[in-house]
């Protein structure tokens, strides 16, 4: 199966840390890379852990503060010097649009390469990107400036042709791209096979969703539900409630308890405090709600190998 993985580069809040970076991570689908945040330093951890930029085609602001975007206009430049020529595109929300062209203005007034800029500017769940491997849906989430979440769908793909069909009716080699789309096909004698006797059903897509600096919101447990896998927003650990509720953002339990209500397959804990000196209290809070629970931290990676009738298989590892 096509890999599929997702890659931390920050996962601290306000400020970098010795112990993390701020927000910013990978998606990537057979080589093809989409980034999601920006916040200081992450080009040198995009590098850090082997990714390249000439395969990054995507990136993905939450919103305007500092920790999920002060990165971004130091990566781009530093695309320019490095004589970029792919085109880029840049979905932020529309609060941020005018700021960013300024800075692109002032830093890259010779940048050789096409900066596309979206500006996102929803009051529900949209479709803002689609392409051969993912629909990319934005989603308003709860914060103190405008915020958006981000569900990666992964795009359907063709029907699997049976080998043995092939030999038993003669088909030719420039029908079975059709057929794999679902058509059906006739024999030289005329007989009509349907396409399901020809074919198993494609693949299982899978789906990733990122909700970052946010209060809780049930509000998208439908659209949410069976997500593979979900990074959720856990800034502050239980008995913290004020504080979150005070700043926008959720504990690492309420994060739980939404991905337990949205069937997910595994929850990312990210976005941490730094008031915290371990994030393993986080930790043991949410297991009680959702046993599927890891940490994020910088060099996690998080591969969904597999889709089944059964749910998603991951494999973790640290880069």
């Amino acid at each position: 199966m096509v890999e599929l993985y997702i890659t931390i580069l920050g996962c601290g809040s306000a400020k970098p840390t010795l112990r993390h970076h701020t927000s910013s991570q990978i998606v990537s689908r057979l080589g093809e890379l989409y980034m999601i945040d920006c916040g200081e330093g992450t080009q040198r951890q995009f590098h850090k852990f082997g990714f390249h930029e000439g395969q990054l085609g995507n990136i993905f602001i939450s919103h305007a503060h500092g920790d999920h975007c002060l990165g971004l206009i130091g990566l781009l430049s530093s695309m320019s010097l490095n004589s970029r020529y792919r085109s880029l595109n840049i979905y932020i929300p529309a609060d941020f649009e005018q700021m960013l062209r300024a800075q692109i203005d002032f830093f890259m007034p010779h940048a050789e390469y096409d900066i596309r800029i979206y500006p996102i500017d929803c009051q529900e769940p949209t479709l803002i990107h689609s392409d051969t491997h993912f629909e990319v849906t934005a989603f308003p989430l709860h914060h103190r400036v405008p915020c958006y979440g981000f569900l990666f769908q992964e795009r359907q793909g063709k029907r699997h042709i049976k080998p043995e069909v092939i030999e038993k009716y003669n088909i030719p080699y420039p029908k079975i791209d059709l057929i794999k789309m679902g058509y059906d096909f006739t024999t030289a004698d005329g007989q009509a096979i349907p396409n399901e006797e020809l074919t198993t059903p494609p693949t299982p897509t899978r789906s990733y969703a990122y909700l970052s600096d946010t209060q809780p919101m049930k509000e998208y447990v439908k659209l949410l539900q069976g997500v593979d896998l979900l990074y959720h927003d856990a800034t502050y650990c239980e008995g913290d409630e004020q504080l979150a509720f005070q700043y926008d953002h959720s504990t690492a339990s309420q994060a739980a308890e939404f991905a337990q209500k949205c069937n997910a397959g595994k929850l990312i804990l990210g976005h941490f405090s730094s008031r915290y000196d371990s994030e393993e209290w986080l930790l043991e809070h949410a297991v009680k709600h959702f046993p599927h629970t890891i940490l994020a931290d910088e060099g996690l990676n998080v591969k969904i190998v597999d889709k089944t009738a059964n749910g998603a298989v991951f494999i973790e590892w640290r880069g």
